[in-house]
């Protein structure tokens, strides 16, 4: 009984010391994704075109996610999802691939850029 009340000071401190999700998270072994509610869709409709890389190497919100989708549905040839199917990949993207804390810095505005050595002038006819 000593034992037991004498170790939940140490179980309590090292609970605090292993940050939340750094539990070993099961990947498939073809593609790297994480294997949580979702992952089938997203593998079934994201690895038809491209690389499952160009998931498990990118993190954004969702929003960013979506904004993706829409781009290539309008210039890469993807087909519009069922409004369901596109909550479930975008929930499991924000969820297992969303933004990283202190990954990158925040894009420059745009009056804070070089300016671009290649912009052709405008022609005024």
């Amino acid at each position: 009984m000593k034992i037991t009340i004498t170790l939940r000071p140490a179980l309590l401190a090292l609970a605090l010391l292993v940050p939340l999700g750094a539990a070993a998270q099961e990947t498939d072994s073809e593609t790297g994704l994480v294997k949580a509610e979702g992952w089938q869709v997203v593998k079934a409709n994201c690895t038809v075109c491209h690389s499952a890389k160009l998931v498990t190497q990118n993190s954004g919100s969702r929003n960013h996610w979506q904004t993706l989708i829409r781009w290539m549905q309008e210039t890469q040839g993807l087909w519009q999802f069922r409004p369901e199917m596109e909550a479930t990949i975008l929930d499991y993207l924000a969820e297992h691939y969303g933004p990283k804390a202190g990954a990158r810095r925040a894009p420059l505005p745009p009056d804070q850029l070089p300016p671009n050595p290649y912009k052709q002038p405008t022609s005024s006819g």
